[in-house]
């Protein structure tokens, strides 16, 4: 499979900015669109008011109705880290708004299904009846689960980021900042990039505002002070880098203070568990961190146990049980992780066999994929890496659960194919064929019945060709240009480290440059270890390419796509290079 093409970014004029900001950094910032200012305008304080977010009225209506009888209310949460933490946070907030009556679930994924399903709200009244269901990071498509709810006198709290279908259930309220722009009654939302977790802390923000507007007097209040939420952004900085959203300005403030929280060692005891057990400080912590180590760890309960793991671990105040659970999920990721490099080297051999057969110009441009073996909570992350390999959109399908004949669907996309909306073409297309659908642009997942997997492989393909030109399947990674000589330092990495938080939409400093491989060797089975050196002459490098199975042995030239990364071994820190892809030339 062919290495991506390399654009460079245009230069920019980094000229004007302060002399305490690294040139690289400045550099970077400004090739990001940011000038100065911005970098002024990253407090909390400047944070986008809660009155942006429709829907929080009536949602604060409810909650103040439900906190004044002491009502119960439970939270239905979601199998990935932005649901685990958004049901943490919504709990954690609750509690120190003055709720006392709570619980919680998440769906059993084969019994129950995705979201507040009729099964899943059955169960709840049978078992302990709340008054009030209060869904995060789900609920935008469960009508019949919010109908069942009100025929069993039960409201409906609805928050959720996902984009809503053509009918809305029949919910008491509903905040998802995508909803008047899916109605077309306004622009888009300043809002819109909000996680899951992120739309439940500004609900706790308008709450808040209600129970306790400043400038009251607090006789006038109650004698409760008013609560500090700023103390939850640690799981709001989880959620939102998990959840891959686009870091705008505003999820940077977020994500930027609960980094800050963790450093500071003021992070709960669950994230200080899951950073111990990953083997992370958590002084030096980046959103990178959470990204690549945290989130997939609390992510791997509901892939394949039950999500209630890791909320658990995220609302424990108990520093030795935290840990516990926190090494019960680093055990299933380690299961996870096996279990994904299988499937994906059978998903690789599948396209392997269809490139000999059929050639690369028969690659379909929407690819559907499926085993019957494969482990449904682990389709994403096939699909995720497949559509990086290939750069086209994909679905990876497995049974429901052994033997069954319903398929779970994972759907991963690139630029310029807006997934939900291509999943909804093929339904207006072939209606019956999906049995059920939902999700982002870049994300989605989907129900069908196993006996119609070949119609939805030609309809999503056919979708994919009228969507997708030429252009658009181009595979190409963005660069940040070549550093200078002098840029090749441990100070610049460590500037750069420091810089972000990076993540999606705010792309981390990725670099180009023609390097001789001075020596190099295998590290594990499928890493590289190198020796670079980037002219005649010049110094040495020590570099690092993971997954790279295919490149060894490395040509004698390579053109290397990389980062600027400090590497911390042995309580001392030196730069390396961390190769995202090599070339040989």
């Amino acid at each position: 499979m062919k290495v991506a093409a390399i654009r460079r970014r245009a230069d920019v004029d980094a000229s004007h900015w302060p002399a305490d900001v690294h040139p690289l950094l400045a550099r970077i910032y400004a090739l990001r669109g940011l000038q100065p200012k911005d970098l002024e305008r990253a407090r909390l304080a400047d944070l986008l008011p809660p009155s942006l977010l429709g829907g929080t009225q009536q949602a604060c209506e409810l909650l103040i109705a439900a906190l004044r009888s002491d009502a119960r209310i439970c939270v239905v949460g979601d199998f990935d880290a932005d649901g685990a933490t958004g049901a943490a946070l919504a709990l954690r907030g609750l509690r120190l708004l003055g709720a006392h009556n709570l619980g919680y679930r998440v769906p059993n994924r084969a019994r129950e299904g995705y979201g507040l399903s009729r099964t899943l709200v059955e169960s709840l009244a049978a078992a302990d009846r709340p008054a009030l269901i209060l869904t995060v990071d789900n609920g935008i498509a469960s009508l019949d689960g919010v109908a069942a709810a009100k025929a069993l006198g039960i409201e409906v709290i609805i928050t959720d980021h996902h984009l809503p279908g053509p009918q809305l259930p029949l919910a008491g309220a509903i905040v998802n900042p995508l909803l008047d722009e899916a109605r077309g009654e306004g622009r888009p939302s300043p809002l819109r990039h909000l996680a899951g977790v992120g739309v439940m802390f500004y609900l706790l923000l308008a709450l808040r505002a209600r129970l306790f507007p400043r400038g009251t007097p607090q006789s006038d209040r109650s004698s409760q002070a008013r609560p500090d939420l700023s103390q939850l952004l640690d799981l709001v900085a989880l959620g939102t880098v998990a959840d891959l959203v686009p870091l705008d300005a505003n999820n940077r403030i977020l994500v930027a203070a609960g980094l800050r929280q963790i450093r500071a060692g003021r992070s709960c005891a669950g994230i200080s568990a899951l950073l111990r057990a990953a083997k992370r400080d958590a002084s030096r912590v980046v959103a990178a961190d959470l990204g690549f180590a945290l989130g997939p760890r609390v992510n791997a309960a509901g892939r394949l146990e039950d999500m209630s793991l890791g909320i658990e671990c995220l609302l424990s105040d108990d520093a030795q049980r935290a840990f516990t659970l926190a090494t019960e999920l680093s055990q299933i990721n380690t299961q996870r992780q096996g279990l994904q490099v299988a499937m994906v080297g059978q998903a690789e051999e599948m396209v392997m066999k269809f490139l000999a057969r059929h050639g690369e110009d028969s690659l379909p441009s929407g690819i559907v994929l499926h085993e019957p073996d494969w482990h449904p909570g682990v389709v994403g992350l096939v699909a995720s890496r497949l559509k990086e390999r290939l750069h086209r959109p994909v679905i990876a399908c497995a049974p429901a659960e052994p033997g069954s004949s319903e398929l779970r669907g994972s759907a991963r996309s690139i630029a310029g194919f807006h997934l939900r909306d291509a999943l909804a073409e093929v339904d207006v297309r072939c209606p019956g064929l999906i049995t059920r659908f939902g999700g982002h642009a870049m994300a989605a997942g989907l129900s069908l019945p196993i006996e119609r997997l070949g119609q939805l492989a030609v309809e999503f393909d056919a979708v994919a060709r009228e969507r997708l030109d030429a252009q658009a399947l181009e595979h190409f990674v963005w660069s940040d240009g070549e550093p200078s000589a002098d840029e090749f330092t441990l100070p610049a990495a460590r500037a750069l480290r420091d810089g972000g938080p990076w993540g999606q939409g705010f792309a981390e400093p990725v670099f180009d440059a023609v390097f001789t491989v001075d020596a190099w060797r295998a590290v594990g089975e499928r890493h590289l270890k190198m020796s670079l050196r980037a002219g005649r002459g010049a110094d040495l490098f020590d570099a690092i390419l993971f997954d790279a199975a295919e490149c060894m042995p490395p040509p004698p030239q390579v053109r290397a796509l990389f980062q600027l990364d400090v590497n911390e071994w042995n309580g001392r820190e030196s730069l390396q290079l961390l190769l995202r892809q090599i070339e040989a030339i």
